[in-house]
């Protein structure tokens, strides 16, 4: 009866550890994945200017990074650009940049050294 206790005992533990190296694993993937993910999106950003229909001259792109992937300096105007795939959505801090950028509150200094 006790080898029997025993041997369900450890049963137990055993399946315990599988179960928690599982979750593991599956967090590591997860976070693997949006890694990935991340990287293929910040390379294709860079790319983005030279599509047929970007709509802009290449040229006048200039790439930031962060917080907007850049900025197009077109002959009329000044646009900030950023680059979403699928269902990927506007940071709140691109947000506040756009609305910013709505509301007409952009200016332009010169400053001297």
């Amino acid at each position: 009866m006790e080898k029997m206790i025993l041997v369900l005992v450890l049963f137990c533990i055993t399946l315990f550890l599988l179960w928690r190296r599982s979750v593991k694993l599956l967090k590591n993937t997860k976070f693997a994945k949006k890694s990935l993910s991340s990287l293929y999106g910040k390379t294709t950003e860079q790319f983005m200017p030279f599509i047929a229909n970007f709509g802009y001259d290449p040229k006048n792109f200039r790439f930031i990074g962060t917080p907007v992937d850049g900025i197009v300096f077109d002959e009329n105007e000044i646009i900030f650009m950023e680059f979403k795939s699928a269902n990927s959505r506007l940071t709140p801090k691109q947000n506040n940049i756009k609305a910013i950028v709505q509301k007409r509150r952009v200016r332009f200094e010169e400053r001297r050294i």
